[in-house]
């Protein structure tokens, strides 16, 4: 059964419950009311006629039956509409009896108990054609006989009105029934509309749809299990993104590596062939071995690249507080020299402090990123610049170049394994696209990131966190 019409049931029950069982108490204590106040006015009515027959009976104790009896017409005839019906018999001879039912009802009325001389039994009796009746019966001593008195009171409004009132419950009831199953499933339907929206959203996301979300309507609880909804699939979306941007990367790296090692490999196999037909002249035996050892050379620094970061990305290195100023310092004097020699001036910008690196890594951070400046401005040389500010957690190392800056479709793919932006050119200069994705490894291994973008006045900048902690 759906959730609203759980709802929109369980209203209807509490208001049957709450309704049906109060309206119908209050009508009974109000009938009860009623009746009770009936009770009171007829017995007074009752005290009045057995009253009357004790003054007459201590005033003349030896009065005949037909005097009482023309004393209970006479009261009869004063007092009429304080009874229904009035009679006074001995138990077996009626001495006078007046009334709209007379002897019929009230000789079933009187069959009743009633006790000894000064008693009184009341109880309500069935009339005709369904009338209802209070009849209170009683006995008096007179002239040494016993005398039964038996009154009645026509208490049947009291029942038609309490028919009347339950008739009108009941219709009342029917029409709060009716509009509180049609307010009740309007408001279940708004409030698990949020639901319904979620078990949509469950399901696109089920069948791939990993952009779907909640539409918030509300700041209650389901409002809350709604953003909490929104912000899971946002981070499944993203998970699923990274995890899609990985195979990518996996799938390239593949396609990359086969292709970087289809030309060497090539070559190789060339050259070799040539050298085991025994045609070649010394010279060109020995053209062909170096070729041979510069294609293997190369395929050498390939597979030391890619230990490193197999290494770099499955091992937990232990950081240590390094100076990174003295680690740029120390860099930047060992290559000046060499890059003086291409027009290329080294300078330092760095502030002082201690943070938890891998020296070695980070040494080899830099020197890639330097590297990779140096390719970037060796057609007309400049200023490379060394720039380090230290971080509350680690510290944020930038490597300035005045170079011919990067393509903007570019930026984002520098660090991917074997991208390269001139593919000719890094082809000439003995790269293969592998440095700045080491960099990207060993920035991630201390907690950081890195990032490229191009400078205004020309040339690029490399930005490195390194967020491993500070001693």
């Amino acid at each position: 059964m759906r959730f609203h019409l759980k709802i929109t049931l369980c209203m209807l029950a509490l208001l049957s419950l709450l309704f049906g069982a109060g309206s119908s108490l209050l009508i009974s204590a109000s009938f009860r009311d009623a009746l009770e106040r009936e009770k009171t006015a007829a017995f007074g009515d009752y005290r009045m006629a057995w009253g009357t027959l004790q003054i007459v009976n201590s005033l003349n104790p030896y009065l005949d039956r037909k005097a009482i009896s023309q004393t209970m017409e006479q009261l009869y005839k004063q007092n009429g509409a304080a009874w229904t019906d009035l009679r006074l018999s001995t138990g077996e001879e009626i001495i006078y009896e007046a009334g709209a039912v007379q002897s019929s009802f009230l000789q079933a009325a009187g069959d009743m108990e009633v006790p000894g001389p000064g008693g009184c039994l009341f109880r309500v009796a069935d009339g005709p054609e369904g009338s209802r009746f209070l009849v209170f019966s009683g006995a008096v001593e007179t002239n040494g006989d016993v005398l039964y008195l038996t009154t009645s009171h026509d208490i049947s409004a009291l029942y038609t009105t309490r028919q009347v009132q339950q008739r009108t419950h009941l219709q009342v009831f029917l029409v709060m029934c009716l509009l509180c199953a049609g307010l009740s499933y309007t408001v279940s339907r708004v409030l698990t509309a949020p639901l319904e929206g979620l078990s949509r959203a469950s399901r696109a996301i089920a069948s791939g749809n990993f952009s779907s979300r909640v539409r918030i309507r509300s700041q209650d609880e389901i409002g809350a299990v709604s953003q909490d909804f929104n912000a899971m699939a946002e981070r499944l979306e993203g998970q699923i993104s990274e995890l899609c941007q990985s195979v990518e990367r996996q799938e390239r790296f593949v396609a990359s590596f086969a292709h970087e090692l289809k030309t060497p490999m090539t070559s190789i196999i060339g050259y070799a062939e040539l050298i085991r037909s025994g045609t070649l002249t010394a010279e060109e035996r020995t053209e062909a071995a170096g070729y041979l050892y510069s294609e293997g050379k190369r395929l050498e620094s390939l597979s030391r690249k890619l230990l490193d970061m197999l290494v770099i990305r499955e091992g937990n290195l232990p950081l240590t507080a390094v100076s990174p100023k003295s680690l740029i310092e120390d860099l930047s004097e060992r290559l000046r020299p060499f890059y003086a020699d291409q027009g290329i001036a080294v300078v330092c910008d760095c502030q002082e402090g201690l943070c938890l690196l891998e020296p070695d890594l980070t040494w080899s951070l830099l020197l890639n990123l330097a590297d990779n400046a140096r390719k970037a401005m060796a057609e007309n040389g400049g200023e490379l610049c060394f720039r380090l500010e230290m971080l509350e957690d680690g510290c944020l190392i930038q490597v300035l170049d005045e170079g011919r800056g990067i393509p903007a479709h570019a930026l984002g793919h520098l660090a991917d394994a074997f991208y390269r932006v001139d593919k000719a050119r890094s082809r000439e200069q003995g790269g293969f696209g592998l440095g700045l994705s080491l960099c990207r490894e060993i920035a991630f291994l201390h907690h950081g990131d890195i990032w490229f973008e191009n400078r205004p006045q020309g040339g690029a900048c490399a930005s490195v966190q390194l967020r491993g902690g500070r001693p």
